[in-house]
């Protein structure tokens, strides 16, 4: 077999797949075969990012270097396999870090080509949405999937996770990710934030503070129906804390991340159903390291069911960035028959969530 022929389905159940996820701070490498998960291994660079308040792109690449080897060897050893019983090799193209993505790219050319497998280079997002097959089953088609994380708020309809998915909505400033970690900042809350405003908020009050929900007015439905926006809501907070202290008196940071974290998560889970609702779609699977939250989960669920709409999200370390989307979304390619990607594939920082497969 050349690295440009794609293996049949397994008589066991699915293709044997590996998968390599570097597109920001965490080197993933996941085995699956079918939609049956059996190797997980992350290296998380995110204490070395931590101290500079945010992910440093050059860290970020020498970290995955030092990392892949040791995290394939750990995942080929937690499966129980061979690299050689593979069927194909998944990677990350895009979108992510450069230098990142570069490295994972790099890795799997070299096994495509050394074992002679064929090579999937798969898009970030869709990955997001193909790893809830591994804990909930084949996805329904159409889906719903909303995907939040430190680099994206989208909104997209997934007919077909290898072939066919179309964005209805998106964020045009800062993604929510990166708002819980700005906020998590200005509370003097630990990088990254979304973990810990989550469980600063279980303390607090959702209503204390009136924080504004972005582009939810008349007006800015009109044209951003299913667009969402945290800048503002960022710059809110920002200037409450600011006035509070120059009043002299503390900063509720309890009441201060529960009333921020509504103010998203309201955001977030409005917009969902009502883009669901829209296309006549019945399920809304929710991807992306946001979505691990607490409040997203609970009221995105109450929502949803009182239009009739089901709710899919993925146990929280699956939701994170991590190898078995990847291998996931690569043995779904193989299954359905894809063409797999030549070994000229790029590493794409700025890949279209509609460039499924990449090469």
């Amino acid at each position: 077999m050349n690295a440009s022929t794609a293996p049949g389905p397994r008589s066991d159940g699915g293709p044997l797949v590996l998968g390599i996820e570097t597109s920001c701070d965490e080197t993933g490498i996941g085995v699956v075969s079918g939609h049956r998960l059996l190797a997980d291994a992350v290296a998380s660079s995110v204490e070395e990012h931590a101290r500079f308040g945010g992910v440093v792109p050059e860290v970020a690449s020498r970290a995955h270097l030092e990392a892949m080897v040791p995290t394939l060897q750990r995942a080929c050893e937690t499966a129980g396999i061979a690299l050689d019983d593979v069927d194909a090799i998944a990677v990350t193209s895009g979108p992510g870090l450069a230098g990142a993505l570069l490295v994972g790219v790099a890795a799997a050319k070299a096994l495509a080509l050394g074992l002679d497998k064929p090579l999937y280079g798969v898009n970030h997002l869709a990955a997001h949405v193909a790893v809830d097959q591994l804990e909930h089953g084949a996805l329904p088609d159409p889906c719903l999937a909303m995907l939040v994380s430190g680099g994206h708020s989208s909104l997209l309809r997934v007919d077909d996770v290898t072939a066919s998915v179309t964005p209805l909505g998106a964020t045009i400033d800062d993604a929510a990710g990166e708002a819980f970690d700005k906020v998590a900042r200005l509370l003097g809350l630990p990088f990254p934030g979304g973990p810990h405003v989550d469980r600063a908020a279980a303390s607090g009050s959702s209503v204390a503070i009136d924080f504004p929900r972005g582009l939810s007015s008349r007006r800015d439905l009109e044209r951003h129906r299913f667009d969402f926006s945290f800048s503002g809501l960022k710059t809110a907070v920002a200037r409450w804390v600011q006035a509070r202290e120059e009043s002299g008196e503390p900063v509720p940071v309890a009441d201060v991340a529960a009333s921020f974290q509504e103010a998203v998560c309201d955001v977030l889970t409005r917009k969902a159903v009502d883009a669901a609702r829209s296309a006549g779609i019945e399920d809304l699977l929710i991807g992306g390291g946001v979505a691990a939250n607490s409040r997203l989960r609970v009221l995105a669920e109450e929502r949803a069911a009182v239009h009739g709409i089901r709710v899919r999200v993925p146990r929280p370390g699956l939701c994170t960035d991590n190898g078995a989307m990847v291998a996931a979304l690569g043995s779904e390619m193989v299954a359905r028959g894809r063409t797999p990607s030549s070994l000229d594939l790029p590493a794409d920082s700025s890949l279209p969530v509609t460039e499924v497969l990449a090469g």
